[in-house]
């Protein structure tokens, strides 16, 4: 009967769909619900034999969730308890809980090639346009429609698997992320008065960490008449999201090669269209490449109050992981000039970590200067060795740079003003 019901809401979709077109209207997605589950009734008025109502509201759901939604996924992201999904060919999915448990559920799929025809199906539906995924696009990297980020991979893997990150867009604030523990109140003040000031910021942490959560809450603290371009993989910022915060923005998303093998757009590419689009702030979602020498160009080149954020395990790692990625672009810049570069373009770096299923700013390092084959930095806030248990805040260490210190004071923040 599922499959019965499945076909039956497709066909007055694309009926409704095509109606809406010659009228020279589209179906918004509230509208095309309405559509669906009217469809669905009819439906099960017109059964034979009769299916009882909790019967009629499960295949209701299953048929809505294939048709508009996400399939067999859609159960799993309605979970708001639920962070992250791991699904690998018919294989049991492994779940991440918010508190950091993990959890077996029934797989999504009953065989590798029906999981591949989902991620098919939901690079197909996606509203930035179709995304391949085949022999020859071995990988799929798309935005899920409620902001979530898939990722997808296939022949290059013993089975076809796919993993999904679900983001938190309700965090979007720094009073919020504080009031959760993520961060004192010292260490909120001070980043709200860097962001004001427009320090360039980098942030670090492992993957989960919440480093993408962080960054949104200091772009939410950008002030509402600045313009802002955004640069991503795949939508995870959802800078749309608050329009009201941010009513002049771009938000740009790199694009694969057709297939015939063009058309390709990359981060690097993307970040030298943003600085083109007359921005007073960029913001790269995540820097892993070649883009990071024209974002460090960006930033030194008077687009102060640029953010990013970088895989790191400390502030001090972050600077060797970007003196990296700047020698990816092929410059053939000696590491003293790389160096003195970021010296110049970053800022601040700050330190997210998760451990124990706890999220925590533990490090907020300044940068002073470069020296040969090193930048010189000073490390303002961090957790001290001798802080028990894993809910530990970063606190105030040395003191910051006097051009520093003279700057945040003008945007609110002191640090003999204010206790940690």
């Amino acid at each position: 009967m599922l499959d019965d019901l499945i076909e039956s809401l497709t066909g007055v979709l694309i009926d409704a769909r095509h109606e809406a077109r010659v009228g020279g209207r589209s179906l918004g997605l509230d509208d095309e619900d309405r559509v669906v589950r009217d469809a669905a009734r009819a439906f099960f008025d017109e059964a034979e034999p009769a299916v009882d109502a909790d019967r009629e509201r499960d295949l209701t759901k299953r048929a809505v969730d294939v048709v508009l939604g996400c399939g067999p996924l859609q159960a799993l992201l309605d979970d708001p308890d639920i962070t992250d999904i791991h699904a690998r060919g018919s294989r049991p999915v492994w779940v991440k809980h918010r508190d950091g448990r993990r959890e077996q559920r029934a797989p999504l799929a009953d065989s590798d090639d029906e999981l591949v025809a989902l991620v098919r199906t939901l690079a197909s539906r996606s509203r930035h346009g179709e995304r391949r995924f085949d022999a020859s696009t071995a990988e799929c990297n798309l935005c899920l429609p409620d902001g979530s980020r898939l990722f997808a991979v296939m022949d290059v893997a013993t089975e076809p698997s796919l993993v999904v990150r679900k983001h938190q867009f309700e965090l979007s604030s720094l009073e919020q992320l504080m009031n959760g523990g993520l961060m004192s109140r010292d260490v909120a003040r001070f980043l709200r008065a860097a962001v004001l000031a427009r320090r360039n910021i980098v942030v670090v942490g492992g993957t989960g960490s919440g480093k993408t959560t962080l960054l949104r809450a200091l772009i939410n603290e950008i002030p509402v008449h600045e313009r802002i371009v955004t640069i991503e993989d795949a939508y995870e910022l959802g800078i749309e999201r608050f329009a009201d915060l941010h009513p002049d923005h771009d938000a740009l998303q790199t694009r694969g090669a057709n297939v015939e093998g063009r058309g390709a757009i990359d981060l690097a590419a993307l970040t030298r269209m943003a600085l083109r689009m007359d921005p007073d702030r960029v913001i790269v979602g995540e820097v892993r490449g070649a883009e990071a020498f024209p974002m460090v160009l960006a930033m030194s080149q008077g687009n102060n109050g640029s953010m990013c954020t970088l895989h790191a395990d400390s502030t001090r790692s972050a600077f060797s992981k970007l003196a990296a990625y700047v020698s990816m672009a092929d410059t053939g810049l000696p590491i003293d000039i790389v160096n003195l570069l970021i010296a110049n373009a970053v800022h601040l770096v700050v330190h997210v970590e998760l451990r124990e299923g706890l999220r925590r700013v533990t490090g907020i390092r300044e940068v002073v200067d470069a020296d040969g084959p090193r930048v010189v930095s000073n490390e303002l806030f961090a957790v001290v060795d001798d802080d028990e248990g894993v809910d530990r805040q970063a606190r105030a260490q040395f003191p910051m740079t006097t051009d520093l210190a003279v700057l945040l004071a003008r945007h609110g923040y002191g640090r003999t003003l204010v206790s940690s």
